[in-house]
């Protein structure tokens, strides 16, 4: 294993990859759920396959804390996703929408007009869903293990998986991982909370240093703004308008930065990728190092990092690196290889 940092000339291979294939078919998969009193939500699987059909390599896209999968691996920037990288290089994107986001049942608890109670979503919920939609995967490609790539929050709820089922799991990959740190403790006490686009535009550009020109994708991001909306059928009835989500999420960000991460970096055993932006104050340097030294030393694993890149890093202009890194790996190529 060697740090990384990605070359020009590696994402410019990667962006004239991508444009000579594009996805040949989507689908939208439907797990059902089941009624109370022992309740299970009905989950959206997004598929996109690569142009000649092959199902062979299935890679499993895990979101974060708030916004699904259509906002996200299959969105399209300058006209093409990151979905559509993943299947110039051969790979079969499945997408999952977590329950109470995008295409997934919401919650009980969230048709609440009172957000004070237990928050829904949290972890060990959420891997009980990847594990469902993993499940369905192989049963539907026939392979014998999926790959696995996750961001911020959903890094928590991948690795869990990765952990309890790792005869499952080919790769994984976390990007902008959220892990542990020694703060205060603390505690979330709503069901759901209330995101604007302000809220997220704000985020989304805040970790650029002063003075250094933007780098996340504004040119869509109005085309972002309308689609993130749509994602709850009720968020333009709200003043202003909003997207209402679980607080599982947030109770795990929680107990994460005051030493309660959620899963044992240790208890890994499959190749894991950790891949974080420059700025990314959310994944720090000093994160990356502490899951590092917590990794079982005969673990395949690589750390990169990619330059003027923030938390949001695959809606930015650098975002062909992070492709990069995690094609090469999922193929089990050398890190320096310029993969699409």
């Amino acid at each position: 294993m060697r740090k990384t940092l990605i070359t020009v000339a590696a994402i410019f291979g990667a962006m004239m990859s991508i444009s000579s294939a594009m996805a040949q078919s989507s689908h939208d998969h439907r797990l059902s759920g089941q009624a109370a009193p022992n309740w299970r939500p009905e989950l959206l699987v997004r598929e996109q396959t690569p142009a000649d059909g092959d199902r062979s390599r299935p890679v499993l896209y895990i979101h974060g804390s708030s916004f699904p999968s259509a906002s996200s691996v299959m969105f399209r920037l300058g006209g093409t996703s990151w979905a559509d990288a993943l299947n110039a290089a051969g790979f079969d994107v499945f997408a999952l929408d977590f329950a109470g986001y995008g295409g997934s049942e919401r919650y009980p608890d969230m048709a609440s007009d009172d957000p004070v109670g237990t928050p829904p979503g949290r972890a060990p919920e959420a891997a009980e869903q990847i594990a469902r939609a993993v499940a369905f995967i192989r049963q539907q490609t026939g392979a014998s293990r999926v790959s696995v790539i996750a961001h911020s929050w959903g890094t928590i709820p991948a690795a869990l998986f990765t952990i309890q089922h790792p005869e499952a799991v080919d790769r994984l990959v976390l990007f902008g991982p959220i892990l542990e740190r020694q703060g205060p403790s603390a505690s979330q006490t709503s069901r759901w909370s209330l995101v604007t686009i302000a809220q997220q535009h704000a985020r989304f550009v805040g970790g650029v240093p002063a003075g250094h020109a933007p780098v996340l994708e504004e040119a869509d991001f109005p085309r972002w703004a309308s689609l993130y909306l749509a994602s709850d059928p009720q968020a333009n009835e709200r003043t202003p308008a909003s997207v209402k989500i679980p607080s599982g999420p947030a109770a795990d960000l929680l107990a994460a930065r005051s030493g309660r991460l959620g899963y044992d970096p240790g208890e890994l055993t499959r190749p894991v990728i950790l891949v974080r932006g420059e700025w990314d104050a959310s994944s720090s340097a000093a994160d990356a190092a502490w899951f590092e030294s917590k990794l079982a030393s005969d673990l395949e694993y690589r750390i990169v990092t990619v330059p003027e890149a923030t938390h949001l890093m695959h809606l930015e202009t650098g975002r062909h690196a992070l492709y990069t890194a995690t094609n090469a790996f999922l193929a089990g190529l050398p890190e320096d290889a310029q993969h699409p």
